[in-house]
């Protein structure tokens, strides 16, 4: 039964029009399609924040931390680092894998990656990473939960995308893949001076976004109340008070609790409802003319070791 209230229903208060678009396509055919709604529409700030703290995770690994600071990348130009691989991955999920673009990017990917000597396990976790993030940032924070189809539509994604960087015994199914996921963190997650190196330039470069230099010392624990203990450990981070804990989880509670009831009442100005929210689109300083897909990411260096197995 349905019940209405004035002019908005009450039947299913956190539903928006890309809700029900996303619930009337198919998971396993139109996965693409799903995850450009879900990144460009539905959850469009969610998403980016979860994939940030995704990649905090991998840098709490020191197989994957160590070749970063060993290149540099991170460390001497984090902004251009953290823009090229926001940019590759964007380009992918906005355009498509066979648009002109996402094939680009999936080919700028695979060769900065076939550089290196990356594990399989390595980039499996990763890929993991996109997958699992997302989904437990919405679960904890999100003004409504993935559903089982969103969920296994990213998979999906998530999984084609290893594919085409040919990565290996990628799991079948979801419940697999978050099983590699912990087991993958339980074993691999330890202390290294590359993940502090790496994993403090990404911190202190997302605070720049928001805030001059000089107050960095003082919202650097607000960063840390979002990380739980195995990854701070790792990370060589201190822990946040568990009041300022509560401030910061509290603060993003009563913000999803807020847009369920702009969505419930019909009420909602929020940007991602009406027009995409285009990564792609935003202006850059590392790129204040624009940029070529082909143009990203890192090129050839002095490092160069044979690719190995896990």
């Amino acid at each position: 039964m349905q019940l209405t209230s004035g002019a908005f229903s009450l039947a299913r208060p956190t539903e928006t029009e890309t809700t029900r678009q996303i619930a009337r396509l198919d998971p396993d055919r139109d996965y693409q399609e799903i995850a450009r709604l879900l990144s460009a529409y539905e959850f469009s700030w969610d998403t980016e924040r979860a994939l940030e703290f995704a990649l905090f995770r991998t840098f709490a690994v020191p197989s994957i931390s160590g070749l970063l600071a060993k290149t540099g990348e991170f460390t001497k130009r984090p902004r251009k680092r953290y823009d090229d691989t926001e940019l590759i991955l964007a380009e992918i999920v906005e355009n498509g894998f066979d648009s002109k673009k996402g094939a680009a990017a999936m080919a700028r990917m695979n060769a900065m990656h076939g550089r290196f000597a990356i594990s399989n396990d390595d980039f499996l976790y990763v890929l993991s990473t996109f997958v699992f993030e997302p989904i437990r940032w919405n679960a904890r924070f999100g003004w409504r939960r993935l559903s089982d189809n969103e969920k296994r539509a990213s998979f999906n994604f998530y999984s084609e995308m290893g594919r085409r960087m040919n990565i290996r015994d990628i799991p079948a199914t979801l419940e697999q893949f978050e099983a590699f996921n912990r087991s993958y963190e339980s074993k691999a997650f330890r202390f290294a001076e590359s993940n502090v190196q790496v994993g403090s330039a990404t911190r202190d470069l997302l605070l720049g976004f928001l805030l001059p230099r000089f107050l960095y010392p003082t919202a650097r624990p607000f960063v840390h109340a979002l990380m739980d203990k195995p990854l701070l450990t790792a990370m060589g981070f201190a822990p946040a008070p568990g009041l300022l804990r509560s401030i910061v989880t509290g603060g993003l509670k009563a913000r999803a609790f807020l847009i369920r009831t702009l969505v419930r009442r019909k009420l909602l100005w929020y940007p991602a409802r009406r027009n995409p929210v285009l990564i792609t689109q935003r202006q850059r300083p590392t790129y204040p003319q624009g940029y070529q897909v082909q143009e990203l990411g890192t090129f050839k260096q002095s490092i160069n070791p044979v690719k190995k197995d896990s």
